[in-house]
């Protein structure tokens, strides 16, 4: 495979470096992710039914209290992985596919053939 083909099929982390600005707002990403927790809330939000959980859905999942699993939910919002929409006296969280798109197209490696 001649170089600009490789170029042209590879991630954009092994197209070209990432600038400073970039770098930190994405190890901001991953580095939420590196908490268990967070990352299997994230799991929880995205494989709930119609892709939404209420924060009722998740307490059962840990044992932990409410206030350190909303401040979990709080840091995924914060770097964009959940949105969250109040309903009544409960909010409901998604994950925002865009985002993790956005990882996914970072870290996706072509196979090599």
């Amino acid at each position: 495979m001649e170089p600009l083909q490789i170029a042209e099929c590879s991630s954009p982390l092994a197209r070209e470096p990432l600038g400073a600005d970039r770098a930190a707002a994405l190890a901001r990403v991953f580095k939420a992710l590196g908490d268990p927790v967070r990352l299997r809330i994230l799991s929880i939000v995205a494989s709930h039914a119609d892709g939404e959980a209420c924060v009722c859905d998740l307490t059962g999942a840990f044992e932990l209290s409410q206030p350190t699993i909303s401040h979990h939910l709080k840091v995924l919002k914060d770097v964009g992985l959940l949105t969250s929409e109040r309903r009544a006296s409960w909010v409901y969280y998604r994950v925002v596919p865009e985002r993790l798109a956005e990882l996914s197209d970072l870290l996706g490696v072509p196979a090599l053939t």
